[in-house]
């Protein structure tokens, strides 16, 4: 799943930096979701749905079996299936979910073109030749209003991520939306301190 910021100052993307803007804002983008991960190389595809909350630094994923929250600091993932929750140091450029960084932009080695569609949605599309960038290719398409519909993304390796949001609408921020607190029996394995 994936979430984006900043714009090459040359460029005007309208859509897009009212969709950042709200970000800047303190909104919170708040939708249910289906995210495919379709491997070029072997053919799997993982398929993950829940609900999802994306503020300017932080997210929230909750799907059946886990919980992921990142504060821009911390990341606190719940695995239900095994009982515990794994905390760790975030590291943004490791985060290959990372929803902030298709929603809130890309830096200036990302093309950003935008195009108006006749239904009244807008489709955004990020591009790079940088062959460091996480994402080669990414399309995000907005409805009339400005809310997220779905999110394409192609990284280096060809893979393909996309995701499908349902029900989207922004909410103001409010620290409860991101506080995480453990099921009570789960272990709790805290990797900060093996740094």
């Amino acid at each position: 799943m994936l979430i984006v910021a900043g714009t090459g100052s040359e460029q005007t993307s309208p859509t897009f930096d009212d969709l950042r803007e709200r970000f800047e804002q303190n909104e919170v983008f708040y939708a249910t979701f289906i995210h495919e991960f379709n491997d070029t190389f072997t053919g799997e595809q993982q398929i993950t749905e829940g609900t999802i909350w994306v503020g300017k630094d932080r997210y929230k994923i909750e799907s059946s079996n886990s919980i992921m929250v990142v504060d821009g600091e911390i990341s606190r993932v719940y695995d239900g299936t095994k009982g515990r929750v794994i905390i760790s140091e975030y590291v943004e450029e490791e985060d290959d979910f990372a929803p902030s960084r298709m929603l809130q932009g890309v830096d200036d080695s990302y093309m950003v073109r935008e195009e108006a569609a006749s239904d009244g949605r807008t489709r955004v599309h990020l591009s790079t030749d940088d062959p460091f960038a996480m994402f080669a290719n990414v399309t995000i398409i907005l409805s009339s209003s400005g809310i997220p519909l779905r999110i394409e993304a192609i990284d280096q390796v060809d893979n393909e991520l996309i995701t499908y949001f349902r029900n989207g609408r922004f909410i103001m921020h409010s620290d409860d939306l991101f506080r995480f607190e453990p099921p009570q029996g789960a272990e709790l394995i805290d990797l900060r301190h093996d740094s």
